[in-house]
């Protein structure tokens, strides 16, 4: 299948929004709008243009979509349907309405089958140092749906999905909600936050918050900079795993748990408010010991921070 993109979509519109007021009034050449546009002219940004479009396309043969967005938010939701609906927010600004108009043209979303039989999404924005150009994403695919996204500036939203998901993130948040399937994050300067989860479940930030509740399942989650807060509704046999060089760890288990337990922290407190069984050992910045009959491992490392365990 050929790359294609959206502008023969129906329900196209364009609408371009200059800044400053009307034409009306005696002032000449334009009135008080024209006057600030000439003030404004080639200055980068000074004009903005967007469009709304819906896209329909054929479900993936092999069930698997991965979206590259590097500028915009992009919204994945799972739902009984088969077959996708895309809707399109574009958003562009440029030096002048012209360029706008043209910067909101040759900006397109692409979409081609992939040698495996999946699908794959590009969002392509063509512009200048004083051009700029995003689109938002709201993609409305069935539960079943293996996802990869890949965002450099940009939002992450997933819910409602029944699949293995991949996500990747430079500089926005990542949120999944509502996921049943192996889920995989990473992401640079951004939080990362799931609920409702079930399946192995991997996070990592570089500088960023990672707030994981009332997952099923394993955990791998760790980052440089930030706290790390997981909710376990069950303990998966690979255990849990939550690592931080300058934050805090609170780890909230259930209430029946069997699994063994290590805690490090070099500088900051350990704090433990479950029974631990005899043969337990408490050492400065070391804690090791069983909970219930044992099994599944708990690890939980904190370089710079306070480690909880509830």
């Amino acid at each position: 299948m050929n790359a294609k993109d959206t502008r023969g979509a129906r329900g196209d519109s364009t609408s371009l929004v200059p800044r400053g007021g009307d034409n009306s009034g005696p002032t000449p050449r334009g009135g008080i709008g024209g006057f600030i546009r000439s003030l404004l002219s080639g200055i980068p940004w000074s004009e903005r243009a967007e469009e709304r479009l819906p896209l329909r396309l054929d479900a993936p043969k092999s069930g698997m979509l991965r979206v590259d967005n590097a500028n915009g938010r992009t919204r994945v939701i799972g739902e009984e349907r088969a077959d996708l609906l895309i809707e399109i927010h574009k958003q562009v600004r440029a030096e002048s309405p012209e360029q706008a108009a043209l910067l909101l043209e040759k900006t397109r979303l692409l979409h081609r089958e992939s040698d495996d039989g999946g699908l794959e999404l590009e969002v392509e924005v063509l512009g200048r140092w004083n051009r700029r150009g995003r689109v938002n994403l709201d993609i409305h695919v069935p539960r079943g749906t293996t996802v990869g996204i890949a965002s450099t500036n940009g939002r992450i939203f997933l819910s409602g999905l029944r699949a293995a998901v991949r996500l990747h993130s430079s500089n926005g948040p990542v949120r999944v909600n509502d996921v049943v399937g192996d889920i995989e994050i990473h992401t640079s300067n951004a939080r990362v936050h799931t609920q409702c989860t079930c399946g192995k479940l991997m996070a990592r930030s570089s500088n960023g918050r990672i707030e994981l509740a009332e997952h099923r399942g394993s955990v791998d989650a760790a980052t440089s900079n930030g706290t790390i807060h997981c909710g376990l509704e069950d303990l998966g046999q690979s255990g849990c795993v939550l690592i931080t060089s300058n934050g805090r760890i609170c780890l909230d288990l259930p209430k029946d748990v069997d699994g063994n337990l290590d805690v490090r922290v070099d500088n900051g407190l350990i704090r433990c408010a479950r029974e631990l069984k005899s043969g337990a050992r408490e050492r400065s910045g070391r804690l090791k010991g069983t909970l219930g009959r044992g099994g599944a491992p708990i690890r939980l490392r904190a370089s710079n921070g306070t480690v909880n365990l509830r």
